[in-house]
Parts: structure tokens; sequence; C-alpha cells
């Protein structure tokens, strides 16, 4: 299954990709630092515990935001949350990846909500630019992150 969502006004960003890896190998993917690295953002410092916050700088076009984040939810193997925002701008969104086993594969399902938060004043936080980040990052990068890095 492979599913983008048009956006409306208040409708969330959601993204649904199914990954030739287990659902372990995923997870790692999604909460150690180390192997976020390599396909999402550099963060400093990350745990996958209620609470914990994060940030990280990223941008496109020469301009960049930091973002600030607070995970709100962790069941391992299946499904990690965490706020989302952006320092010096109103708006509060919240990220969730959500894990399901099929098989030998994961299907990985990304929702980004309260984008309609962010200033539409600014086309930094047009919801086309977070439709278009998302799907590189989990359709393009997660993928071949997590089908080259499986074991054997």
């Amino acid at each position: 299954m492979t599913e983008t969502k048009t956006l409306t006004q208040t409708q969330p960003f959601v993204i649904e990709r199914i990954f030739n890896a287990p659902v372990d190998t995923v997870w790692k993917a999604i909460t150690s630092r180390e192997e976020m690295k390599q396909w999402y953002f550099d963060i400093a410092d990350f745990k996958p515990e209620v609470g914990f916050e994060f940030q990280f700088t990223a941008g496109c076009d020469g301009k960049t935001h930091v973002h600030l984040c607070r995970i709100t939810n962790v069941t391992e193997g299946r499904e990690l949350a965490y706020t989302w925002r952006y320092e010096g701008y109103e708006g509060d969104s919240l990220v969730t990846f959500e894990l399901f086993e099929e098989g030998e594969n994961t299907r990985l399902k990304l929702t980004h909500e309260g984008l309609e938060t962010f200033p539409r004043s600014n086309p930094d936080f047009a919801k086309k630019n977070f439709a278009e980040g998302w799907t590189e990052i989990i359709g393009t990068s997660l993928k071949k992150w997590v089908e080259n890095s499986k074991q054997a």
C-alpha cells in the first residue's frame, strides 16, 4: 500500500509505506540517534522516552528553522509520537510514527497533524512543503536506510 493523501485546511498529512525490513529494524531506525542521522536529521541527543525534549535545525532554499520537539508517546516497537514546533513561531503540531508487521515487512504510517496552526503568512510552513519533505524522508531516505541496513 502506497498512499499520500491530499491536504485540506485542517486535515493531517498522512503517508504510508511498506518496507522490506522487519519491525525491529524500522523501530531502531526511528528511535536510535545514530541511525536517525543517517536518514532523518542530525539530532544532538534523542531518547525514546515520554517527556524527552530534542531539537534540530533544518530547512530548504538556504532558510533554516530550529525545530523543538517533545516525545508524547512511546509504545515499544509500535508507536512513537512527538510534538513539533518552530522556535520563534506560533503553532504546535504532532508527528506520529506507527509500525505494523506485515509478514516479513513493515508498514509505516506517519501522521503529521496540526499543520494549520503554523503561520500561513510564512511560505516555509506551506502544507505542500510538509508533503514533499515527508514523502522524501519516509518514501526515499528511510526506505533506503532500513532496506539496505537490515541484517542477513
